[in-house]
């Protein structure tokens, strides 16, 4: 496309564009990609002018497109910022150079590569969000010509772009981008599924027209009787829209009702609700599948009324009523509401904003590329719920969230000390999750704190962000006290004296850990063994400085028995875990082993599991395990015996005369008897052992026998307080 041509097709813009600008931006871009072709055999510059083209389709102003024109002159060829600066201005120089520093995002590349390569793109946009649109049209472009490149050049950047770029354009509101994102990706990753569902769909186009035509008619007379002024059109469905719904809901292109939509775009929003309703009065609604858009609208922006009606021949028509300013947001979004001439765009587009300003906020404090790549996607890329406070405040929420994700929402300090939810009055389970309408109170007690299973069943990346910070800190701080424990009684038990700070030191970075506290807490938490830590600090026998146990320790081991063990008490320490295997309690001849990342794990002594744990004379930690009286441990105990009237009520009974909670029962009649399986909660051994007493004492028992090992189907059950 020449100069001539290229300005005269922005024609339809000009009254809001400087085409002088934008001509000398053509030039300036002409001239630093002379010589330059595109894969297609095309001159590069033709990739600038449609980049510049898709920019003012989106209503942007003369700067954004004439930064579109130049955005690869820094990449692509010798030009200098300065250069640009001198010919286009500071302020296109700027934009370019923001644009350049983002760089070729891999989306195969390693993880690091990858995160660091988000961020950048993350903190562009926060400094100019003109850098994201030419971002977006720059990547729709490729996109459009992605059919000249190999084959697998072609599969990793359409894996990219589903992934985060049409995400992106869906949370910044631009559906139309998004939609032709998503079909592209679709045509490169899935294409014989592409080719099949576009021929089935331009297939039945006359007959989808027709039904279509069948609701706008009535639509278009009964609107224009109620003095309400409307334009109705078909609603088009793009293909990976359509595609997706059909593997969703496992059913035939023909079973898929709301491709049958239609759009209804009037004045005002009074006139909304009117069309509403005589929408309504027309067919019969789905209730169910009604939203309200518009007194709620989503976090990208979107406002508009979507109903489903029972139409003619029994169809299901889907229908979206919106104003002329809602539809123009609904299709470009955060452009719609970009106006540089008069700053930042104001207050509300800061509001809209505000999901994007808290992943920069914990962007800030993410270590790990994986949790990071992770948070982004999840947020990125979500449909929402609508759910209220006791005192009618609204909280927007990603689908399938649960009462944490509402807890810490609402504030940090509210989700930490979470114990309990009540949705609509009821008292739920914290993994209950919530629908549009409920309204969610939080129980709190100063005294709760997050656990591990809540990561389980939350949804949003708020939430699972701070779990997992309080979780790390916590499982740091009992991994360290568990360390050093360990580490003092095994110098104990040789009669060692304790090495002094510099030695630690210098053991824990020959382990590559960063310090005496990383080397306490890695030990703890299994990732480095004693042995280790041993042969760092005496490498011989002879570096080893003994000293005599004083009379008092020897006293002290006298009457305790044993100075070697673990003490254990209560289930406080998250790095402490009981197995399910054998179900350990208070009293048994239990021993522990140190697993790695997990901390330590107790297990009775005659566990058949130990003897497949590898390196356990290493990894073997002695326990002391001191009763709790507020913590309680489940057992799974079987029973056998002859079937009579009333046996199960008798042994439910004599379980709860022994004050024991029992968690489950069952009992199955036999040709030869009965035999049945209890679930009990109980405080230690001896208490065990008066459950199992009583229930030998009922009539026609014969035998009561702990289950020594859980099945991998069994092992849900755990150990509660």
């Amino acid at each position: 496309m020449t100069r001539k041509q290229f300005l005269k097709s922005l024609e339809p813009f000009g009254e809001r564009l400087d085409l002088d600008l934008v001509g000398r931006a053509y030039d300036f871009s002409e001239r630093a990609h002379e010589g330059q072709k595109r894969l297609s055999g095309e001159a590069f510059v033709t990739h600038c002018v449609e980049v510049a083209r898709i920019l003012a389709e989106l209503h942007l102003d003369d700067t954004t497109v004439a930064a579109g024109l130049v955005h690869d002159v820094l990449e692509d060829t010798g030009t200098t910022a300065a250069d640009l600066r001198e010919a286009l201005g500071p302020e296109i120089a700027e934009i370019v150079d923001g644009v350049t520093k983002i760089g070729h995002i891999s989306f195969r590349s390693v993880e690091e590569r990858q995160a660091e390569n988000y961020r950048k793109l993350l903190l562009s946009i926060a400094k100019d969000l003109r850098i994201l649109l030419i971002k977006f049209a720059d990547r729709l472009h490729n996109m459009r010509t992605l059919e000249f490149l190999p084959e697998e050049k072609r599969r990793r950047i359409a894996l990219e772009t589903r992934e985060i770029y049409a995400p992106l354009a869906h949370r910044f509101g631009m559906a139309k981008i998004r939609w032709e994102l998503e079909d592209l990706a679709f045509k490169f990753l899935e294409g014989d599924a592409y080719q099949d569902l576009a021929k089935k769909i331009v297939r039945k186009r006359k007959e989808r027209e027709r039904l279509i035509q069948s609701v706008a008619e009535p639509l278009v007379e009964a609107l224009t009787q109620a003095g309400v002024q409307a334009e109705i059109g078909g609603r088009p469905k793009h293909l990976y829209s359509v595609y997706r719904k059909m593997v969703v809901r496992e059913k035939p292109l023909e079973e898929i009702y709301d491709l049958l939509a239609i759009r209804v775009l009037v004045p005002s929003v009074r006139d909304c609700y009117h069309a509403l309703g005589i929408i309504h009065t027309l067919w019969t609604p789905l209730h169910e599948r009604f939203k309200d858009y518009i007194a709620t609208p989503k976090s990208n922006m979107y406002q508009s009324l979507h109903t489903t009606v029972f139409g003619p021949e029994g169809h299901l028509f889907e229908i979206q009523i919106r104003t002329l300013e809602m539809h123009r947001t609904a299709e470009i979004g955060i452009a719609a509401h970009w106006r540089y001439k008069e700053g930042s765009g104001g207050s509300e587009l800061d509001e809209r904003l505000a999901w994007f300003r808290q992943i920069l906020d914990w962007q800030k404090e993410m270590t790990d590329p994986r949790e990071f790549l992770e948070y982004l996607k999840i947020d990125l890329f979500k449909d929402e719920i609508f759910v209220f406070t006791p005192k009618g405040d609204l909280i927007q929420l990603p689908a399938g969230s649960t009462p944490i994700d509402f807890a810490f929402q609402v504030h940090t300090q509210v989700g930490l000390h979470c114990a309990g939810a009540r949705i609509n009055d009821r008292l739920v389970p914290l993994h209950k999750q919530l629908q549009s309408g409920d309204t969610v109170q939080i129980l709190t007690n100063p005294g709760q704190r997050p656990s591990r299973d809540w990561l389980n069943f939350v949804h949003t990346s708020k939430a699972r962000q701070i779990i997992r910070k309080w979780v790390r800190e916590e499982e740091f701080k009992n991994s360290l006290a568990l360390g050093r424990e360990m580490l003092e009684k095994e110098l104990r038990r040789h009669r060692v004296s304790r090495p002094d700070d510099e030695e630690l030191l210098a053991a824990a970075r020959h382990l590559k850990q960063s310090s005496v506290e990383a080397l306490y807490a890695a030990v703890g938490s299994g990732d480095v063994s004693l042995s280790q830590v041993w042969n760092e600090l005496f490498p011989t026998e002879e570096e080893v400085r003994r000293r005599p146990s004083s009379a008092f320790e020897r006293l002290v081991e006298k009457v305790k028995g044993s100075s070697n063990g673990l003490r254990i008490q209560g289930i406080d320490n998250m790095m402490v875990r009981y197995s399910q295997c054998c179900q350990p309690v208070p009293g048994d001849d239990v021993m522990g082993y140190v697993t790695r990342g997990r901390g330590v794990s107790i297990h009775r002594t005659d566990c058949p599991n130990l003897l497949s744990i590898p390196d356990l004379s290493d990894r073997r930690v002695e326990i002391i395990w001191e009763s709790d009286k507020n913590q309680s441990f489940l057992v799974r105990l079987v029973v056998s015996g002859t079937d009579r009237r009333g046996l199960f009520a008798d042994v439910a009974g004599a379980v709860s005369r022994t004050s024991t909670n029992m968690k489950s029962a069952e009992l199955t009649a036999l040709e030869t008897g009965i035999e049945g399986t209890f679930v009990v909660e109980v405080r230690d051994l001896q208490h065990l052992n008066k459950v199992m007493d009583a229930m030998r004492r009922v009539e026609g028992i014969l035998a009561v026998e702990r289950k020594e090992y859980l099945a991998s189907n069994e092992r849900g059950i755990e150990t509660v307080a």
